[in-house]
């Protein structure tokens, strides 16, 4: 994801690279690209000496970065196993998306105030990008740009470590599901739509308030949809977010 800054990886005391990057956090991003690609798909067996030689590493900035991981849920440790990419759980998904309505919603807000006629252009043009895909639609595509979209309007917010929490989830929701849009397509259509109101919004100076509700709103109503989609009768408990 280009949009968003690194995020800091584990093990700063390891020796760096020329990249300015230590060893466990190299071994980190590596993996952890890896996961997104669905090269390592759930249920990968991660073995650390074969990364470890992957990498040119001994296996103990590998074994700091396996810990990183799985402090972010995309990596979990069987007994007599050892690292494995962790299964696809929609609860877990449920709560990656819930997270994000309010970090989203809440970063919107905060860098809203900080956005220039340009940035403003440059979302704009990233979703109509994303309404020219829809007659012929590649959810992933739609993904990708959705992330772009969303990261144009809060990457300016002054609090790193809500950008940090936002591409954690990102990282999850990318590793429980390529893409939502894959299920309900229909979406897609209401999801630009909201993104114009939301652009409205940040343009005419509405309340912040105003604008992270909105934010907030417009990543629980896809939430909402799959819930519907594929656990119709969770979805009737589900609380408001």
């Amino acid at each position: 994801m280009t949009t968003l800054r690194q995020a800091q990886g584990p093990g700063a005391a390891q020796a760096s690279g020329s990249n300015g990057q230590s060893k466990s956090q190299r071994a980190y991003h590596w993996i952890k690209e890896r996961i997104a690609n669905q090269e390592f798909t759930p249920g990968y067996r991660l073995v650390l000496g074969t990364i470890a030689g992957e990498l040119d590493m001994s296996v103990v900035p590998v074994r700091e970065a396996i810990r990183q991981l799985e402090a972010e849920g995309l990596v979990m440790f069987e007994r007599n196993v050892g690292a494995r990419v962790s299964m696809v759980d929609d609860t877990q998904y449920r709560f990656s998306m819930q997270a994000l309505s309010i970090l989203e919603g809440a970063a919107t807000a905060l860098a809203a105030r900080r956005l220039t006629a340009d940035d403003i252009r440059r979302a704009r043009a990233i979703n109509e990008l994303m309404i020219e895909t829809l007659d012929h639609f590649d959810p992933r595509a739609f993904t990708r740009l959705n992330q772009e979209f969303h990261a144009a309007l809060f990457e300016k917010t002054a609090n790193p470590r809500m950008l940090d929490l936002v591409e954690n989830e990102w990282a999850r929701l990318g590793h429980l599901r390529d893409s939502t849009f894959a299920f309900i397509p229909g979406r897609a259509q209401e999801s630009v739509r909201e993104h114009e109101n939301i652009l409205q919004l940040i343009e005419s100076s509405a309340p912040l308030g105003e604008i992270e509700k909105a934010a907030r709103r417009h990543r629980s109503a896809t939430l909402d949809a799959y819930m519907i989609h594929e656990h119709p009768d969770e979805a009737l408990g589900l609380p408001a977010f």
